[in-house]
């Protein structure tokens, strides 16, 4: 694979990420996937999917869990909500993490990806080791999958993700670095943040936000828009990642399910963009 292929993020039914007539006529090269409704989740929707992307041209890099339940409306509401943090849903969803894994397995792809949840900041409370311990429990599973774990950030400051992975200590947990999560929870300041993390990242999000005024500023949402219009700094993004020694995929993320033209549209300016700052940056 060259250099920073473009991508964009997708989906097979109903759920988030764009749909895969949108890739096609985008005519970007690599998706990550959002996991499939169960009932979706079967060789023979993996084998059809695989033809599709086959004759597009398309490689899947990530397949994205997600979960019934999950709700981003604000930033408390998804503190309850997300993730494998919530107590009352953990043990399903891990074993659905699980059956994702192995879905991705038929799709040949060896990253699994999702938003984990607010870990708990109290590394010393009986809540972090019972997530420490679920999230060791999947991650041997997908081992032995051949794949790895890419944990979204946003969420957390670069810092406590880092001890989070320190402690779950595991060879195959890493990042999916999104800078403008870090802007719309208010978690810090994102090209600091990568330069942080920077050793763990395997796969990124191309996507854009402004922040919150300062009195609101981690319990209010910043404002997700267009890529280029926030106040990530894309080409120092790109920068700082190709700094670090990243060459994998540019995948752009913009969900605005609600408004399927615009969300087409601004997919394809990103594309535009990213594809502007990767020969200036790359030279090719």
């Amino acid at each position: 694979m060259t250099t920073w292929p473009i991508g964009v993020f997708a989906s097979i039914d109903a759920g988030l990420g764009v749909h895969f007539d949108v890739v096609r006529e985008l005519k970007v090269p690599t998706i990550q996937l959002h996991a499939p409704h169960a009932a979706t989740r079967t060789a023979a929707s993996a084998t059809a999917f695989l033809k599709k992307c086959a004759d597009a041209g398309i490689t899947v890099t990530a397949v994205f869990g997600g979960f019934d339940g999950e709700s981003y409306a604000d930033i408390a509401t998804s503190a309850r909500t997300v993730g494998l943090v919530p107590e009352e849903s953990r043990a399903a969803r891990v074993q659905e993490m699980k059956e994702i894994s192995d879905f991705t397995r038929l799709l040949n792809c060896n990253t699994v990806a999702l938003h984990i949840g607010f870990v708990p900041h109290d590394t010393a409370s009986a809540e972090y080791r019972d997530l420490i311990t679920a999230t060791q429990d999947l991650l041997d599973h997908i081992a032995g999958n051949g794949q790895q774990l890419n944990l979204e950030t946003g969420q957390e400051s670069a810092d406590h993700l880092m001890q989070f992975i320190d402690d779950v200590g595991r060879n195959n947990l890493y990042i999916n670095f999104d800078p403008a999560n870090m802007i719309l929870y208010g978690t810090g300041e994102p090209i600091a943040a990568l330069k942080k993390v920077g050793h763990f990242v395997r796969s990124i999000h191309c996507k854009d936000a402004r922040w919150a005024a300062p009195d609101v500023r981690g319990t209010g949402w910043g404002q997700e828009v267009p890529l280029g219009d926030g106040d990530v700094g894309m080409e120092t993004y790109l920068r700082t990642l190709h700094e670090l020694g990243y060459t994998g995929p540019l995948t752009i993320e913009r969900e605005i399910p609600q408004d399927p033209e615009r969300q087409k549209a601004d997919i394809g300016q990103a594309v535009r963009l990213l594809t502007h700052l990767r020969a200036k940056i790359l030279g090719s």
